[in-house]
This record gives C-alpha cells, sequence and structure tokens, in this order.
C-alpha cells in the first residue's frame, strides 16, 4: 500500500494512479485517512474482477448509465452482466411515468 498527502496528490496525481496500479493509495489529509485510491483492474480474490462490475451495477440501479454502458464499464458481456445484476436482485426492467399510458394504449390498440 502508498500513501501520499492531499498536496502531494494536487501537485502530482498521475503518480498516485500510477501507485494505484500496483497497490492501494491512501490519501491522507493531516495525519487522519481520507480517500483510498484503488485501480479498477485490481483483481480480488482468485484473481475476480469485483471493482468493475460493482461499481457498474451501483451506477446501473442509481440510474445513472443504461443497461449497455454499465455492462461495457463492468467488463462482462451483456448477458453476464444481466446475470450479474439478477444475482443481486437489481431489476433489468423498470417502470417509469409514462408505463401507465402506454398501456392503455396498447390495451386500445389491441381492441380495436
Amino acid at each position: 500500500m502508498f500513501a501520499t498527502n492531499v498536496r502531494n496528490l494536487k501537485k502530482n496525481p498521475s503518480l498516485a494512479l500510477r501507485q494505484a496500479e500496483q497497490a492501494p493509495v491512501l490519501v491522507l489529509k493531516g495525519d487522519e485517512p481520507n480517500a483510498l485510491i484503488i485501480h479498477l483492474d485490481q483483481s480480488g480474490m482468485d484473481g475476480e474482477q469485483v471493482f468493475r462490475p460493482a461499481i457498474a451495477a451501483s451506477l446501473y440501479k442509481d440510474k445513472t448509465l443504461s443497461l449497455g454502458a454499465a455492462a461495457r464499464l463492468s467488463g462482462l458481456s451483456l448477458t453476464q452482466f444481466i446475470d450479474h445484476l439478477s444475482g443481486l436482485g437489481i431489476d433489468i426492467v423498470r417502470m417509469d411515468e409514462t408505463i401507465g399510458q402506454e398501456i392503455q394504449d396498447i390495451s386500445a390498440w389491441l381492441a380495436s
């Protein structure tokens, strides 16, 4: 693990990013830990990529990223990412404010 302070991080952020490729970087504010920089491609246990799928799932759940964009960020195929979301209990199909009107439109069209 590497450590740096806020002043050094401001002066040379690329150094902290290079260090994060090797090991996490602890950012100190004064003498207190303030943040942790972790490279997204670092592996967890057994070489499994854990950070990208977790971040992508969170951003998809918060409606920040579309399903396709989140799958690309995760590094998984679309079907693997959908399985990942399903395992986390995150809905793939979402209801929104237009669903009620769409149901009425489809019902009227089917009735005609």
